[in-house]
């Protein structure tokens, strides 16, 4: 058990001043930790914080990085935000006087912007959609109507 400790222990020496401690770090980590050893004495040993020593024995392990929650000005306006994108042909300025005037919300030009931007490809697709109207020879006749003037001779 020693030699496995102390094998441990010359590998996360090798591994100081990196960025990330490695998988076997941190299980190595759990071991001394069961063992006796404390956060400040394990964050001395593998060159990190005592915080980040806390959280992996909080969590038993390495955990995957999890992206805080933040609220957003635009939460619970999807449905109409989408509406109005597609009213105005994506104009997201028209769209920030509109959030300041109906729901009081007053925010910056490219925050709209952001917030829009993964309908832009679905109006593109929509603006270039067009409908073929095919008829038989002889049934359809195309008039331009107009005026113009031709000069012939003097």
């Amino acid at each position: 058990m020693t030699s496995l400790i102390s094998e441990h222990l010359a590998l996360s020496r090798t591994m100081q001043g990196e960025d990330m401690l490695q998988a076997d770090e941190v299980v190595a980590m759990l071991r001394l930790h069961e063992l006796g050893w404390g956060a400040k004495r394990l964050s001395k040993e593998f060159g990190c914080a005592r915080n980040t020593v806390r959280r992996y024995l909080r969590e038993g392990g390495a955990a995957p990085f999890k992206k805080p929650v933040r609220r957003s000005a635009f939460d619970g306006l999807d449905d109409w935000l989408r509406e109005r994108f597609f009213r105005h042909d994506g104009n997201a300025d028209v769209i920030r006087q509109e959030l300041a005037s109906e729901h009081g919300i007053t925010i910056g030009l490219r925050s709209v912007e952001l917030r829009v931007r993964e309908w832009r490809r679905e109006l593109k697709a929509q603006k270039r959609a067009t409908v073929r109207f095919e008829t038989p020879p002889g049934r359809q006749l195309q008039i331009d109507f107009g005026q113009t003037r031709v000069w012939i001779g003097d």
